[in-house]
């Protein structure tokens, strides 16, 4: 381990302590970045009344924040190659800090989406690559395994506390305290920055940044995403609603532009792959190292790690919805109803290294998917008007025990499948599926939940004869463009303010109440069939016990 090492009068426990200085500064920027998605998914109600938003518009901002990151993570990755991981690290956490000071004080949407989802995503695209490489610029061998393992059970926390930090502070204070307080928080990361030693800080030799491989990979993958994000709006194939520019309704051919903004993604995904291969050819830098992805460790590894956030962040999408639009609660009841979860999920991002030692990765993995799997199942069972408040703690007990089995995992497994030099651009990738899976999982996750409930209502209220035809065909209306996620008595006083009777305005609230606990249940279904066609991803993760995954084991003395 070098970290520490050059002291040698220094008694071995004083330099043993000194020695995971640095991880323990590198831990707490790796939980800040990854608390955000946690706090504000926990947060959604008071949000949309503070900014007069809707749930969309927050998923707007959750989906853009992850994929911001996404976008510029091997950018990110690239830039700390050139300029040094510390100091890109730095101006990382400088930029992050701005976006969150930017977020605390947001009077509407469209700031919260500049700060948190642009600002922030720009300042953790620079900050997690860094994260990774400084690991391997600061230890070897076991102590790295340890360190890396340090930094996935930090972010199995960070995502475990989140409800509850975020819960309790917004309901007792406001969402914008959490945010404020990551930017004091990221002061003194960068007040405890010397800690990270010079040695780390060495840039590499390179050719510049391919700004043009950047642009093309940012808009393959936003166009992509975006698609996705719009379908619950605009329909999969068919028009529900439309891309409007200029007062112009797009539907080309007649369909929806969702398809066809999903494959201009994948077109220009493609184009940005043949454009690597030809700066390649030409000898010059590239943004991605394409053999890399020959490795079926590492592209293992990265498919799972793009199901597993999917998994986790539509879940977390799902659930604060179902708690806080249907059953009322408040963000700190949220936090603690799905404390569970968070609990189990911390456990086994503990023990599963050491499961993984008697097992094998793989095993681990795919133990974890069926638990997720199992859990999802269960909590269908418990999706009501009222909550039956044993199986869902027991159901959400099991998915954190899947969850922590899969975050124990695949960081590790990516990390060990590549050479040491090639360590910060195996961290770029590994952030770049990590946020796209979270992109995903809200986009998708979020868009089955819209889409199953505009169509039961619609269709509902369509059906029902003795509701006045004006009122169903308003509902219509509303429809063709989505309908909002909202509590039941808010859409029974929309039926009111039409002038319908109180018979008329409880039959239509009853409808949508139903049409929304089911659009929720198709929601969880679809998080268990994710969970359980993942398992295919798993085929090429590591056989072998912790020896062959870098598995981490807890430091001596």
């Amino acid at each position: 381990m070098r970290a520490g090492s050059d002291d040698l009068a220094a008694p071995p426990a004083a330099d043993r302590r000194r020695a995971w200085l640095p991880v323990a500064v590198l831990a707490a920027a790796q939980f800040v970045m990854v608390l955000d998605s946690s706090v504000m998914n926990v947060s959604i109600s008071q949000i949309v009344a503070d900014l007069d938003t809707t749930i969309q518009g927050v998923q707007l901002a959750i989906t853009a924040y992850t994929l911001v990151m996404a976008a510029f993570m091997l950018a990110g990755a690239k830039l700390g190659d050139l300029l040094g991981r510390d100091r890109a690290f730095a101006i990382g956490l400088a930029v992050y800090g701005l976006g969150s000071l930017t977020t605390a004080l947001s009077p509407n949407l469209t700031v919260l989406l500049i700060g948190w989802s642009l600002v922030e995503g720009l300042g953790a695209a620079l900050v997690i690559p860094a994260i990774v490489a400084l690991v391997a610029a600061l230890y070897d061998g076991r102590a790295r395994a340890v360190a890396f393992g340090v930094i996935g059970g930090t972010a199995g926390a960070a995502i475990a506390a989140g409800p509850l930090i975020g819960g309790w502070v917004t309901t007792e204070l406001s969402w914008r305290y959490v945010f404020a307080g990551e930017t004091v928080v990221v002061v003194g990361i960068l007040l405890a920055r010397r800690i990270l030693r010079a040695g780390a800080s060495a840039a590499r030799a390179g050719g510049g940044v391919d700004v043009v491989g950047v642009a093309l990979s940012a808009l393959g993958l936003g166009l992509a995403v975006f698609g996705v994000l719009k379908s619950s709006e605009w329909g999969w194939v068919l028009p529900r609603g439309a891309l409007t520019i200029g007062g112009r309704e797009i539907t080309p051919l007649g369909f929806s532009a969702v398809p066809f903004l999903v494959l201009a993604g994948l077109g220009t995904l493609a184009l940005f792959a043949t454009w690597e291969e030809r700066r390649e050819q030409q000898g010059r830098s590239t943004l991605l190292d394409r053999a890399l992805l020959r490795i079926p460790a590492l592209r293992a590894g990265l498919s799972t790690l793009v199901a597993q956030q999917l998994i986790l962040l539509g879940t977390f999408f799902v659930l604060p919805v179902y708690l806080q639009v249907v059953l009322g609660l408040d963000a700190f009841e949220t936090g603690k109803r799905l404390f569970p979860m968070s609990v189990t999920m911390f456990a086994a991002a503990l023990l599963g290294p050491r499961l993984a030692a008697g097992l094998a990765p793989k095993r681990v993995a795919q133990a974890g998917l069926v638990a997720l799997a199992a859990a999802s199942i269960l909590l269908l069972a418990t999706i009501e008007v009222e909550l039956d408040t044993t199986p869902f703690a027991l159901a959400l007990a099991l998915f954190g025990v899947g969850a922590g089995l899969l975050v124990s995992q695949l960081g590790n497994v990516v990390m060990s499948s590549v050479p040491p030099e090639r360590i910060n651009e195996a961290g770029g990738l590994q952030g770049t599926a990590q946020n796209l899976g979270a992109s995903l999982g809200t986009a998708l996750i979020g868009s089955v939940l819209i889409a199953a409930l505009t169509a039961g209502f619609a269709n509902a209220v369509e059906r029902n004869q003795e509701i006045p035809a004006a009122v169903r065909a308003q509902v219509e209306q509303v429809a063709r463009e989505g309908i909002p996620v909202v509590p039941v008595d808010e859409v029974e006083r929309a039926a009111r303010d039409l002038g319908v009777s109180e018979a008329d305005a409880q039959a239509v609230a009853d409808h949508y109440g139903a049409a929304q606990l089911d659009a929720l249940r198709l929601a969880i279904g679809a998080v268990a069939a994710a969970a359980l066609l993942s398992l295919w991803f798993t085929r090429r993760l590591p056989g072998r016990g912790a020896g062959a995954s870098g598995a981490a084991r807890p430091p001596d003395g």
